[in-house]
């Protein structure tokens, strides 16, 4: 499935909830499913600059598409992390790149948010861009 059908099934399910306490919650869960990332790569390395909690992102290549592990020592914030690795995960490199978060502002996410976790929803997706853009360079090489 691409990134586009993945987004609009993460949209279909948000707009399932009337209430963003109920929306809350679902982030919770989604957090709880989160394929969580090796205790070795929970370094200073893989730490997401930018967030005010601690999100750690770990990538791998496998069969040409990139492959997100995630932990976050924030219930809320796995929750999070755990959309946009739903979202990206197991995808070409190129097609992390020219992807769109438009999902995010559908599903009301970052309106719903502090300043602060706001700013780290821009984080994360910034540095997964950014694993794309490396991993793009190595396999154009």
């Amino acid at each position: 499935m691409g990134i586009q059908e993945i987004q609009e099934g993460i949209v279909d399910e948000f707009s399932m909830f009337d209430d963003w306490m109920q929306r809350y919650e679902y982030m919770i869960e989604l957090g709880k499913s989160l394929p969580l990332i090796d205790e070795r790569y929970k370094t200073d390395d893989n730490i997401i600059k930018g967030c005010q909690s601690k999100v750690w992102v770990h990538a791998e290549l496998k069969d040409d598409k990139l492959v997100f592990t995630a932990d976050s020592d924030a219930i809320i914030t796995k929750g999070i992390i755990a959309i946009l690795i739903r979202a990206f995960s197991n995808q070409k490199p190129q097609d992390i790149i020219d992807a769109d978060t438009q999902f995010i502002d559908e599903i009301g996410l970052k309106e719903h948010l502090s300043p602060t976790r706001a700013n780290g929803l821009v984080s994360m997706i910034k540095q997964l861009k950014l694993y794309a853009v490396a991993y793009q360079t190595q396999l154009s090489q």
